[in-house]
């Protein structure tokens, strides 16, 4: 009797700590990954860009506000809102309280399809299919429908009145300390709003440096991107897989960016051009999933150096 009913308790008992824990604690362990990019001209000095993504905010998340209000301690030269800044359409305020010491350093914006759309309940296994069809948010599935929709305007508008650069399928200016920085965006390629045609044409020569930032890093964005020149191109959506097995990675990705760079900085070449990639894991989850497993909520520090430089990281990816 034992043994035939020792196993399966045993498993129930591993699955509950493991949902509790990954519900309960690892959701709200916010972390910051620090990593050195070298893609500024020979001589110049350090910039440090603070890379926020996928806040996905629910009213009531004071630990997620306040630890988001911290990051202002880190002086950062620019901040980079890769978009999902929410997940409930109450929360706009909330989110702007969040970000409000934020928005007295320079900054650029995008959005992402939760921004624009409030979240609905949907199947987790879906991820799975959806990895397995190759079809991703609208890329290839049928569109939702009576979707309700978020107050993205109200966002918007105060990301604007702050000066952030709004990249919705645009380019922007931004003057970090005596760096001067063009950026170009795409809106949201998980529900096709990129207009690559509309922005084409590569970095900007009379730029210092010239970045490339989108919500989801789906590979057609990617390759435009890197085809064009862009030295450093920034994305979120992933959630770094958001539920991983440890030691061996992230299962899905939600689009369709292989699961080996689903997070953190890697490189993306298209043709003869080479271009690094930084994905963030972003700091939330849909409200409807709120949970996290081997994969902890994050922000990223990029500290951007002279070309000459080799690329750096912390031990191992390690989160600090």
């Amino acid at each position: 009797m034992r043994a035939r009913y020792g196993i399966p308790l045993a498993l129930t008992a591993l699955t509950t700590a493991a949902v509790g824990y990954a519900a309960g604690i690892e959701v709200r362990s916010f972390r910051l990954r620090r990593v050195a990019v070298p893609v500024l001209p020979p001589g110049r000095e350090p910039l440090r860009v603070l890379h926020v993504s996928d806040i996905h905010m629910v009213r009531g998340q004071r630990k997620k506000q306040r630890w988001l209000h911290s990051l202002a301690g880190l002086h950062p030269d620019l901040v980079i809102n890769t978009g999902d800044n929410l997940s409930d359409p109450d929360a706009v305020p909330e989110v702007l309280d969040a970000l409000g010491p934020l928005l007295e350093f320079p900054g650029a914006y995008v959005f992402g399809s939760n921004d624009y759309y409030a979240p609905v309940f949907r199947n987790p296994a879906r991820y799975l299919v959806e990895r397995a069809s190759g079809k991703h948010g609208l890329n290839g599935n049928t569109p939702a429908q009576q979707v309700p929709r978020n107050p993205w305007w109200q966002l918007r508008d105060a990301f604007d009145a702050a000066g952030w650069a709004n990249l919705t399928n645009a380019r922007g200016r931004v003057k970090a300390g005596q760096t001067e920085i063009a950026l170009t965006g795409l809106d949201d390629p998980h529900i096709r709003r990129d207009r690559y045609d509309e922005v084409a044409g590569g970095p900007e020569p009379d730029a210092d440096l010239s970045l490339a930032v989108v919500h989801a890093p789906y590979l057609r964005v990617l390759d435009a991107f890197t085809a064009d020149g862009y030295p450093l191109i920034l994305a979120g959506h992933t959630h770094g897989g958001q539920l991983c097995i440890p030691f061996y990675g992230a299962l899905v990705t939600n689009c369709d960016i292989d699961p080996e760079r689903v997070k953190g900085l890697s490189t993306h070449t298209a043709g003869p051009n080479q271009a690094h990639l930084h994905v963030s894991a972003g700091c939330g989850t849909n409200r409807f999933t709120p949970v996290r497993f081997a994969c902890p909520p994050e922000a990223t520090l990029l500290t951007l150096l002279p070309r000459q430089n080799q690329i750096s990281r912390t031990p191992d990816g390690r989160l600090e």
